[in-house]
């Protein structure tokens, strides 16, 4: 019985063909880019629509996971080992859970959710249990984590129906049709295999590390935005794009228009 570490003990063996370009590496473009995009660039970019928000206490430790979830996701298209399968989507898992805990709105807790910290129990309770069920069935893991973003999609458009601010609703349009893009080749990349074998262009699965860093890119300014409408409302949030809005590739970020103080 192979090593759980062994390369290809993986359940999952996506569409790329193995080994094709290195010795050591297994699906050579998912590991590229999932390193520059998820682990290289997203990240750091990320962080850098933060640093206004250093003042204001917004939680930098967010992003840890995601750094990790960029990490992992190398590793596993490194080796298609079944460890690294499941560190790839319990990354992926982990960071969501941190997300949904410091910036999910108070105005859409349970009935029986009274504050932030209760919160956090449900919340930490919810990420042990599917942790632990990720590991009976692991082929079905990517599944339904990719299942989480139409709750975010609901999120969304009940959020938008609230703001009548015209960027707000590009930012969430260009946000939507990145993530079209990335799920579509997800899809594409694992039912559709044997046509992209046949023409030898099986690297869809590339294209959804690419897409889906660039939707997350647009998604993690908006979530800032409404949860500075929801915790500081005081302040006045305005989506701002570097370096310039008339540029074709921008990177979106949030700036804080200070309230007046009162005599």
């Amino acid at each position: 019985m192979p090593s759980i570490f062994s390369y290809q003990s993986a359940e999952v063996d996506w569409c790329e063909n193995n080994f094709e370009r290195s010795a050591v590496i297994a699906e050579y473009y998912n590991t590229d880019r999932t390193s520059l995009f998820s682990f290289l660039l997203l990240t750091p970019l990320n962080l850098l629509v933060l640093e206004a928000f250093s003042e204001l206490q917004v939680n930098h430790g967010t992003f840890v996971p995601l750094l990790l979830a960029g990490v992992f996701s190398m590793y596993f298209h490194m080796t298609l080992s079944y460890v690294g399968q499941l560190l790839d989507e319990l990354s992926i898992l982990w960071t969501l859970a941190v997300a949904y805990s410091f910036w999910y709105p108070q105005a859409y807790f349970p009935k029986c959710i009274k504050t932030r910290r209760h919160f956090f129990w449900l919340t930490g309770t919810t990420t042990v249990i599917s942790t632990l069920m990720s590991f009976i069935k692991p082929t079905l893991n990517a599944y339904a984590l990719n299942c989480i973003a139409f709750h975010l999609l609901y999120l969304t458009r009940r959020e938008l129906k609230k703001c009548n601010d015209k960027r707000v609703h590009r930012m969430a349009a260009v946000m939507v049709m990145w993530w079209a893009l990335a799920i579509t080749s997800w899809i594409s990349d694992r039912w559709l295999c044997w046509l992209w074998q046949a023409i030898n262009f099986p690297y869809f699965h590339s294209f959804w590390h690419v897409l889906i860093a660039m939707s997350l890119l647009y998604c993690c300014p908006l979530v800032i935005y409404f949860d500075v409408s929801y915790e500081m409302p005081s302040f006045k949030p305005k989506l701002e794009y570097w370096p310039s809005d008339s540029w074709p590739v921008v990177v979106p970020y949030v700036t804080l228009e200070e309230p007046h103080k009162q005599c």
